[in-house]
């Protein structure tokens, strides 16, 4: 069975709602975001940094939620919640399922950083403004985009599980006028796979 290593509020999310949107059987590992658990010797033993997610398939250990994503799409779903190589909407199906590790979760990264993570003293309210001014920059075509579409190409896909898990967890850090958006993140909220998920933290 597969098992996934887990924190809440992190893109490990992401494999939870994949496995819950395929219906895969898994065993969920869950840890704390803390040193202890992240930082321990039998987690670095999965992961050289001790970051999650992490995914165990038998004797196959693999991590980076990109990688996870399509690895259980290949070795286990047969293609499912991609469209076909030949289709016409597969290029743009790998432009935004890359999208999010590409431009939407740098800024985002900084943003946790400086409003959750570091102490009050340490914080610095230039770099976060500049972050919040990238994000809001990458969110843009994203707005466009979603204008007379459910989902990034039509169909729910996992380019929907990858940026949308991400466009979801912008709409809690920062404000932003932006009605398809905000329409999106109500749409993925309401999918059952990703309530339950939803429902962990």
């Amino acid at each position: 069975m597969l098992k996934l290593h887990f924190v809440k509020n992190t893109r490990a999310e992401r494999i939870a709602w994949l496995l819950e949107e395929l219906n895969l059987p898994y065993e969920l590992n869950k840890l704390e975001f803390t040193q202890d658990s992240l930082k321990s010797g039998t987690h670095r033993k999965r992961h050289p940094l001790g970051r999650i997610p992490v995914l165990e398939d038998g004797d196959v250990r693999i991590f980076e939620s990109g990688a996870i994503t399509q690895y259980i799409l290949a070795r286990h779903k047969n293609g499912g919640l991609q469209p076909a190589v030949d289709s016409p909407v597969f290029p743009e199906y790998l432009q935004w399922f890359h999208f999010s590790e590409g431009m939407v979760m740098p800024p985002m990264n900084i943003i946790v950083v400086q409003k959750i993570l570091l102490p009050p003293d340490r914080r610095d309210p230039v770099a976060l403004a500049q972050a919040q001014k990238l994000l809001g920059k990458a969110l843009t075509p994203l707005e466009e985009v979603l204008e007379g579409r459910e989902y990034l190409v039509g169909d729910f896909t996992a380019a929907d599980i990858m940026l949308g898990h991400a466009i979801y967890q912008a709409g809690q850090l920062m404000d932003q006028s932006s009605p398809n958006l905000q329409a999106y993140r109500e749409r993925i909220a309401a999918r059952p796979a990703f309530a339950k998920i939803l429902a962990m933290r």
